[in-house]
C-alpha cells in the first residue's frame, strides 16, 4: 500500500485508569484505537487513531458467520529511564501476514503498522503502568466486514489495534503447572488453521480446557489430530522439553503455531550454546524419559507468560511429576533473561527490542 497519511483524533474525555494491584488481563482498555478500513479495488485506507468506541457492524457482515479473522498480541514495557519498549513487534506483524494469507484476508504493510502501532502508544503512552512486571499488552486483529451471507473471501475488512494495561502473570512468582494431556479433542490438524492464529482454533480448544480444569489441571497437552501420538502445543502456548540435558521442541509441521516467544527461546539457547533441537517428539518418548530419570523440565512459551514451567503431566491415568513440582533451574533461566530483556534491565544482546522514539 502507499504511504497514508495517519489522522489522529483525540478523546475528550480520559478513562479512570485502574490501580497497578488491580490489573487483570483484557478488562481495562486504553483511551484510544487505531482503525484501517479495506475495500476490494481501493486496497487497505484510511488509517486513523480514534477514542476507543464500539464497532458498528451490520448484522450480516461475513465474521459472525464464517469466521474470517486474524489476531496478534504483543506488549509494550516502560523501563526505570522511562523509555518505552517494544519486543521484536515486525515478527508479530510479519506473522498476522501469514495468517491473512491462509485466512484468505489481504495484508498489511509491515512498515505502515507498526509507524501506526508506535504513534497509537505515543498517544496513550500514560497507560503504559509503571510497577514490576507490567506492561501494556497490544492485541492487532483484523475481521470481515463486508454485509453477505455468501461462503467466500470478503471484500472488506477492518484492521484494529486496541491495548490494555496488564499485571504481572506471576503476582506471586513463577510457579510450575498441571497438565492433563489430551486425547480425545484435537487443537487442529494438518492441512488446518493451527499455524494461524485465528479465532476459530481457540474456540475449539475450549471444550477441552474446560474438561481439564474441572480435574485440577490448568491446561492440556495436546497431540496430534490424526495418530494421537505426537506433541504439539500446551493449552494456547508453543511446549518444550529438556531431557537429558537436551532441549526438545516439536518441530512446525503446518498445525503449530509459529511463536515469537518459540523462536526467541530457540535463539538465545542456540547463543547460549546448550542444545536444541526442533522435531517431532511423541508422548510416549516423553513418558519413557520421565521413567527413565532424564524427564528434567518442560515449560510452555508465549507472549503473555514469556515462560510457564510444567510441574505435572497426566496422561493414562498416571501422573509425571518433573524436577519435584518445581522450576527448573533452566525455566527459571529464561524466564528471568527474557523478562529483563523485554523490561530493559538487561543488555539485549540479539538485537530484539524496539525502542520508542520521542
Amino acid at each position: 500500500m502507499k504511504e497514508q497519511e495517519l489522522a489522529i483524533t483525540l478523546s475528550t474525555t480520559k478513562k479512570e485508569k485502574p490501580q497497578a494491584d488491580q490489573l487483570q488481563f483484557g478488562k481495562n482498555f486504553t483511551d484510544h484505537m487505531f482503525i484501517m478500513d479495506y475495500m476490494q479495488g481501493k486496497g487497505w485506507h484510511d488509517p486513523r487513531i480514534v477514542p476507543y468506541q464500539p464497532l458498528t457492524l451490520e448484522p450480516s457482515a461475513m465474521i459472525f458467520h464464517y469466521g474470517q479473522s486474524v489476531f496478534e498480541g504483543l506488549k509494550a514495557y516502560l523501563t526505570e529511564e522511562e523509555e518505552v519498549l517494544l519486543f521484536r513487534p515486525e515478527k508479530n506483524f510479519e506473522r498476522l501476514n501469514r495468517s491473512n494469507e491462509r485466512l484468505c484476508i489481504p495484508e498489511i504493510d509491515v512498515e505502515f503498522a507498526l509507524k501506526a502501532l508506535k504513534e497509537l502508544i505515543r498517544v496513550d503512552r500514560d497507560w503504559i503502568p509503571r510497577e514490576e512486571g507490567t506492561s501494556l499488552y497490544i492485541r492487532p486483529f483484523i475481521i470481515a466486514t463486508e454485509p453477505y451471507l455468501g461462503v467466500s473471501p470478503a471484500d472488506r475488512y477492518k484492521f484494529i489495534i486496541i491495548m490494555s494495561p496488564v499485571g504481572s502473570y506471576y503476582k506471586e512468582g513463577i510457579k510450575p503447572v498441571k497438565i492433563a494431556v489430551e486425547t480425545d479433542f484435537a487443537r487442529t490438524v494438518r492441512g488446518g488453521t493451527g499455524e494461524a492464529k485465528t479465532g476459530g482454533n481457540y474456540a475449539a480448544s475450549l471444550k477441552a480446557q474446560e474438561i481439564s480444569e474441572k480435574s485440577g489441571y490448568s491446561q492440556v497437552l495436546w497431540l496430534d489430530g490424526v495418530e494421537k501420538k505426537y506433541i504439539e502445543e500446551v493449552g494456547s502456548m508453543n511446549v518444550f522439553f529438556k531431557i537429558n540435558g537436551e532441549v526438545v521442541t516439536p518441530a512446525l509441521n503446518g498445525s503449530i503455531l509459529q511463536g515469537i516467544t518459540r523462536a526467541s527461546i530457540i535463539e538465545l539457547l542456540q547463543y547460549w550454546n546448550v542444545p536444541v533441537t526442533e522435531r517431532r517428539i511423541s508422548m510416549q518418548e516423553v513418558y519413557d524419559a520421565y521413567k527413565a530419570g532424564q524427564l528434567e523440565e518442560a515449560f510452555g512459551t508465549g507472549t503473555a507468560a514469556v515462560i510457564s514451567p510444567i510441574g505435572e503431566f497426566y496422561w493414562k491415568e498416571e501422573k509425571m511429576v518433573i524436577n519435584n513440582g518445581e522450576t527448573g533451574e533452566l525455566s527459571q533461566k529464561l524466564y528471568d533473561t527474557l523478562t529483563g530483556i523485554q523490561n530493559g534491565k538487561i543488555a539485549d544482546p540479539l538485537n530484539w527490542i524496539t525502542k520508542l522514539e520521542d
